[in-house]
């Protein structure tokens, strides 16, 4: 097994386009089909994760998708709601305060504020308990693409840069402490066997190092496993239609090649999902890659 499925909170992100969504949702459902209670969180993501394991889109409230797995889509205003009544706990003042326009206006401009209360969230949804254990065995977070992800689990360690001691500071220590240990935190970049997502892919990995957090796997989306040899390639010489579809299966075998062997300068398990040959993404899909995922991060061991 990998170290991600031995983790309570695993994210998972990458460049966008590369599947991440699918990713998330594939991987929340399996660790919940293996008896983990699960919590799948997309960040202001509209419900994509869910929309692809044929639920309703998750809201910002918590929502039972099937068995062990749960799902909530964490967006600034409804996270800000939250934390802000879990430290004051009036509803009356929450409303004559942060529901004035003035006020809203305000807040917009404090740095960080949106990144802050949504990563806050989702680290209060991993410290839930019930009769003194966690209440969720492990969170899943369909996490922003690439530079954005950098900055929102990036935000802790910038406050505790910059801030005076205070609140702030306090909320901020809690968070950083939560994602930098190892035991607790792994994350998995999502890539696809293309030049631009294999370099971002590499940056994002170096990124995340630099925030400290633990870096597992490398999950490459839609690779081609080799099927043709040359001898293949010579024997369809005389069906040329044939042979081009050959010749385009081997480029695309060679480019997953090369795209393993680039992204394993990284150091890290590099599992490969199967290329699905269907017109999109559906529930089937997202199962059968989430077979082969859980497999590949060891989770059948």
């Amino acid at each position: 097994m990998t170290q991600l499925l031995r983790k309570r909170l695993l994210v998972v992100t990458g460049k966008g386009g590369v599947g991440k969504s699918t990713v998330s949702a594939a991987l929340a459902l399996e660790l919940a089909r293996s008896g983990r209670r699960t919590l799948l969180c997309e960040v202001n993501a509209g419900g994509r994760a869910t929309a692809l394991l044929g639920h309703p889109p998750a809201g910002p409230a918590l929502a039972h998708l099937e068995g062990e797995l749960w799902s909530v889509d964490v967006r600034p205003s409804e996270a800000m709601r939250e934390y802000v009544l879990q430290k004051i706990r009036f509803e009356r003042v929450y409303r004559a305060v942060f529901e004035n326009p003035l006020v809203r206006s305000f807040l917009r401009f404090i740095p960080s504020l949106p990144e802050t209360v949504m990563l806050g969230k989702i680290l209060w949804h991993l410290r839930q308990s019930e009769e003194d254990r966690p209440l969720w065995d492990a969170v899943v977070v369909d996490a922003p693409s690439t530079g954005h992800a950098l900055t929102f689990l990036g935000v802790p360690e910038v406050l505790l840069r910059t801030l005076p001691p205070g609140t702030m500071a306090e909320e901020a220590e809690w968070m950083h402490r939560d994602l930098v240990d190892p035991a607790v935190t792994g994350t998995a970049v999502v890539s696809l066997p293309e030049e631009l997502p294999i370099l971002e892919s590499l940056e994002l990995g170096a990124g995340l190092r630099a925030l400290h957090l633990a870096l597992d796997a490398v999950v490459l989306n839609q690779a081609t496993a080799p099927r043709f040899q040359a001898a293949d390639l010579a024997a369809l010489a005389g069906l040329p239609r044939l042979r081009a579809l050959a010749a385009s299966h081997v480029a695309e075998a060679d480019r997953t090649r090369d795209a393993v062997e680039r992204l394993g300068s990284l150091e890290v398990p590099v599992v490969a999902l199967p290329r699905l040959y269907q017109g999109g993404m559906d529930r089937a899909g997202v199962e059968a890659l989430g077979r082969a995922l859980f497999s590949g991060l060891g989770g059948g061991a």
